[in-house]
């Protein structure tokens, strides 16, 4: 079978055994396609795996083998995440699970980007799902990354009324942006460029330009109620208004800049993205001002879940959204996102 693996600062395509179940419980699945994640990035481009690695996770595929007590059969076409929580230790008995040492053990194997993968019972039983026929393959691949990001909207503890600013209207961005709102809450966005932002708006993500950050800030506290109140405060309007949570999806140095510029005192920053630098640590900021400041990384299986739910329910649109690239054309589709040509890849097996 052909595997898409890491091999001195390119992605090649390389034959490899076949896999079978081998007696193990599990299936083994045919990938119908794989979306190209941000971590994928962050691992190529900072040489954070080892050459011979498969990565990929966001996959869609159809049961080959089965060996299971689930009620998944062959020729199901499913979708399913990676990583599964032990629900026991200490990091998930306080909501940390994607810190669970079992968690980061779990994997699909050999990784998204091969003809075949083997999923484990574990997988079937916690992550797994049947997909509905009025779903394509590539709506269904951001099952994984919008569980992401309903894990981090839940986990900045949101309440009614909140206004919400998405920084970076990438894929997660859009994503970040479309579950807020879905899930009843006012959001705004803000990206440097253009075609970014008009997407947005097209996805009912009020967005602008934030390249003259004090412009932008003047703008966002009016519309959001705050120091200039008017007519976009309404109930919670005036000088109690303003940004109450920022979610960082960009991993740019300026995006902490805006984020400490339009959020509230005693808002939310909640970082959702890695940084090729260290900006800083804006302790005077962070302290005078009472701001919170924390992080989300991976879902837990009841995240996935009303990820599964926005998805197939088109509460969440992510029509349009990827650019599909055949498994040979791997690279080219890693050297398109990095340099911004596309929002998501969709790799077709």
């Amino acid at each position: 079978m052909k595997t898409g693996q890491v091999k001195q600062e390119k992605i090649i395509i390389k034959e490899v055994e076949d896999i079978n179940l081998n007696g193990r419980k599990g299936a083994i699945v045919k990938v119908l396609g794989c979306g190209l994640c941000g971590s994928d990035i962050v691992k190529f481009r900072e040489k954070l795996v080892q050459d011979g690695a498969v990565l990929g996770h966001e996959i869609v595929a159809q049961v080959e083998e089965i060996n299971s007590d689930t009620n998944f059969k062959v020729g199901d076409r499913i979708v399913s995440s990676h990583h599964i929580p032990c629900g026991e230790c200490v990091y998930c008995r306080h909501g940390n699970v994607s810190m669970c040492e079992h968690f980061k053990s779990t994997n699909i194997y050999p990784g998204g980007f091969s003809e075949k993968v083997y999923l484990s019972e574990e997988h079937l039983k916690n992550v797994a799902h049947l997909v509905p026929n009025n779903m394509t393959d590539e709506e269904i691949s951001f099952y994984e990354p919008l569980g992401c990001c309903v894990r981090a909207i839940k986990r900045c503890g949101l309440i009614e009324g909140d206004k919400v600013l998405v920084i970076g209207l990438g894929s997660i961005g859009l994503l970040m942006g479309e579950g807020i709102k879905a899930l009843g809450y006012k959001v705004y966005g803000c990206d440097l460029l253009n075609e970014r932002i008009e997407l947005a708006n097209k996805l009912g993500i009020e967005s602008y330009n934030s390249l003259n950050l004090d412009e932008f800030n003047e703008l966002i506290q009016e519309k959001s109620g705050g120091k200039n109140g008017g007519k976009y405060g309404g109930k919670y309007g005036g000088k109690y208004g303003g940004i109450d949570a920022v979610f960082m999806t960009s991993g740019a140095d300026k995006a902490l800049d805006v984020a400490l510029k339009v959020v509230r005192k005693g808002g939310k920053i909640l970082v959702f993205s890695s940084t090729p630098h260290n900006s800083g640590y804006p302790n005077n900021e962070i302290y005078y001002k009472e701001l919170t400041v924390m992080g989300s990384y991976s879902p837990s299986p009841k995240d996935l879940k009303d990820s599964f739910e926005l998805l197939t329910t088109h509460k969440v649109n992510v029509k349009g959204l990827t650019t599909v690239y055949p498994l040979e054309k791997i690279q080219q589709a890693f050297d398109d996102t990095i340099s911004n040509k596309i929002l998501k890849a969709y790799i077709k097996m």
